[in-house]
């Protein structure tokens, strides 16, 4: 269990790595470079367009990773999707700007958006399965978190570079070849995780479907058909995690930098020391869902989230370091409340034979909703006005109490303790 659990925790920190490193360098440095006809606002808002296309196609990535899954097993699923945004991602660090080029440029953004978003919509399910499939009842919350942690090491990773080079780099050349640099690096990441994927087994529960000849034929009718309810309210359940974390890590960064005068270094470090701290606690959080409920973990990080979301923007609108860092803890550590406990919830509300398919475009249909519109949303009704931005923190907390509902209406898949077995007793 410790190598399948390490070898998804790298290959999903890499696939996150090429992803992050994209929302960072739209809030940076994309608008300016490659839609320079447009007022500062109207760059970041087109640069968050082409971040928003990589959630789109996350839904059909998983559609079709999904059906690989479920047909032909989890393993493969690892590979491709891995290799695709990998090669995604290096391209995106070769695209000429607008002034070589022209309209040609943000049209090749998008294709490879769309590429990255494709992949890492297949990299979720196969990963998550690949441990939750082969680890014990008891303990399936811990083991299928590991994969949930690759996204903190991958936004730290991809900021950790951003933020050597914006620090020893002048404004200018990181403009002109700097910024270029994570997306080039992602070529060498992503081979060293096909390495290191190459010995994984497939799962138990694949190899008895596929013995029994029970294999989903159409993995996407059947879930269409029999599980619609389940993917839309499992979609609109984790709408309030994506909402949240790319509020942090990828609205604040162009807020605070744009409207509050803060400096990009400044700024990327104090979003990276909430994430390292949110991280380590991934596992803390699995363990307590797996000891008092998937469900309930769920629930009570919708509920802090929808608590925090005015402080949080209070406390961003401070520009004081400290409390910035404070406002970016308290949501993300209510957003891994719930994320940390999703690996092992998801795959338990499917059946095994659409597992694949139905977990993925349920997870990563919450990414539209969540994720592709909130930096939009975010960054024009912040637009404008001297004081807090209250329109964010109120469309944050509504997302929430929309999220709150959906998992009311979801079960609980914890295993009775009456059903873990007991040590036996010794004979009389």
């Amino acid at each position: 269990m410790a190598r399948l659990a390490a070898a998804s925790l790298v290959g999903t920190a890499i696939e996150f790595f090429d992803f992050f490193v994209y929302g960072t360098a739209a809030a940076l440095v994309l608008g300016p470079l490659f839609f320079p006809t447009f007022s500062p606002v109207a760059g970041t808002l087109a640069a968050f367009g082409t971040f928003a296309i990589g959630f789109l196609s996350r839904p059909l990535g998983s559609i079709v990773f999904g059906h690989v899954g479920d047909r032909h097993g989890r393993r493969p699923v690892l590979f491709a999707s891995l290799l695709l945004t990998g090669c995604a991602t290096v391209a995106v660090g070769c695209v000429p700007t607008y002034e070589s080029i022209g309209v040609a440029a943000p049209v090749l953004l998008l294709v490879l958006r769309f590429l990255q978003g494709l992949g890492l919509g297949g990299e979720w399910g196969g990963a998550v399965l690949l441990t939750a499939e082969h680890a014990p009842a008891r303990r399936r919350g811990l083991w299928a978190s590991f994969p949930q942690i690759g996204p903190a090491v991958g936004f730290l990773l991809a900021n950790g570079v951003m933020l050597a080079l914006t620090a020893g780099l002048s404004d200018a050349d990181f403009r002109s070849w700097g910024w270029r640099v994570p997306f080039w690096a992602a070529g060498l990441l992503a081979a060293a995780g096909l390495a290191l994927r190459s010995s994984l087994a497939e799962t138990p529960q694949f190899e008895e479907l596929a013995a029994e000849g029970r294999r989903a034929t159409a993995p996407l009718s059947e879930v269409v058909r029999g599980h619609w309810r389940l993917v839309l309210l499992t979609a609109g359940a984790l709408a309030v995690g994506y909402a949240v974390f790319y509020t942090v890590s990828t609205w604040a960064l162009a807020y605070g930098t744009e409207r509050l005068g803060v400096s990009s270094t400044v700024m990327l470090t104090c979003v990276m020391a909430a994430v390292a701290v949110k991280g380590a606690a991934t596992p803390f959080f699995a363990m307590l869902g797996d000891r008092y409920g998937r469900r309930t973990l769920c629930l009570a990080g919708c509920a802090a989230s929808a608590l925090w979301m005015f402080p949080m923007v209070a406390l961003l609108h401070t520009a004081r370091p400290l409390l910035m860092f404070l406002g970016f803890l308290g949501s993300l550590l209510a957003f891994i409340t719930m994320f940390a406990v999703v690996a092992a919830y998801l795959p338990e509300l499917y059946e095994p034979r659409v597992r694949c398919t139905g977990a993925a475009v349920g997870y990563n249909l919450a990414g539209v909703l969540g994720g592709a519109l909130t930096p939009i949303v975010a960054t024009a009704v912040s637009d404008g006005g001297s004081g807090p931005p209250w329109g964010v923190a109120a469309y944050l907390t509504v997302v929430a109490l929309v999220s709150l509902g959906c998992f009311a209406l979801l079960p609980e898949t914890l295993p009775a303790r009456a059903a873990v077995p007991e040590p036996e007793r010794a004979p009389a």
